[in-house]
């Protein structure tokens, strides 16, 4: 991870919402733009963004992830950033579609310029906009853990991020489980591939999760809350799962989990 300069925080901005919110988590969605626009942002989310292109890239198909980029790269022409709900889907595309047209440098320069206005949605909140999540009242006590991917620890630091904003709220206590900084055993396509072996290290996740005793694990990655919430419910283990978009939505507006919106 790389320090970077952020700017004052601006009027509008865009969402790149992943595929695997959009096709399995859109509450999560669309609780990212409920946060920004409660800060007075305006949320675009350009119709046609797809994929990250990460499973193929992370697979060793550059060319199939490049033309996933290359859809794309007009689509958030005005230079407002760019908001993702994900670490790892984040840190794709601000430090990996500049590498993916080193060979084309038009687009090339399109992707850096991008790629420069990319933001994980909990550094954007702390460090952007600022947030003050410290009057949130009225939501009921409770203990949480977190799990960070590989690559939003590594490339976007959002194991930090997240850190912050979450201890910042009343009522929050988060919990440090023993195999927090390990991965989850998702790794993309790494889950098919080597199904014992991510069965292992998820079910290791899963139980020091649930050693700690608190029942909650809220994470900013889509992949990773699929593959650790799946594992417990398959073991019966007491622990749920949120995104962290839900989690911090949640708690400003004071309701408990599983209250409506």
């Amino acid at each position: 991870m790389q320090d970077r300069d952020y700017p004052t925080a601006p009027k509008q901005v865009y969402l790149f919402g992943t595929c695997v919110i959009d096709l399995f988590m859109p509450e999560a969605g669309l609780d990212a733009v409920r946060l920004l626009e409660r800060e007075g942002m305006t949320v675009h989310f350009p119709r046609g963004q797809s994929c990250c292109g990460q499973p193929a890239y992370s697979s060793g198909n550059p060319d199939e992830a490049r033309a996933v980029a290359l859809a794309q790269l007009d689509l958030f022409a005005q230079a407002w950033p760019v908001v993702v709900p994900s670490g790892s889907c984040a840190g794709m595309m601000r430090h990996h579609w500049p590498q993916l047209f080193a060979d084309d440098p038009a687009n090339a320069a399109k992707a850096q310029e991008l790629a420069g206005r990319v933001y994980e949605l909990s550094e954007f909140l702390l460090h952007v906009l600022k947030v003050d999540y410290r009057a949130a009242v009225g939501a009921p006590a409770e203990d949480v853990v977190l799990h960070t991917s590989c690559g939003a620890r590594r490339e976007m630091g959002t194991r930090a991020h997240g850190v912050a904003l979450v201890d910042a709220l009343p009522g929050v206590r988060r919990i440090e489980h023993e195999h927090e900084s390990e991965c989850c055993g998702f790794g993309g396509t790494f889950a098919l591939k080597h199904a014992d072996i991510s069965g292992a290290m998820v079910k290791d996740k899963v139980a020091a999760a649930c050693a700690t005793g608190a029942g909650r694990l809220v994470s900013a990655d889509c992949g990773c809350l699929l593959n650790i919430g799946h594992a417990a419910r398959f073991q019966e283990a007491p622990l749920e799962v949120e995104h962290m978009a839900s989690f911090l939505w949640r708690r400003v507006n004071g309701k408990a989990a599983g209250s409506a919106k």
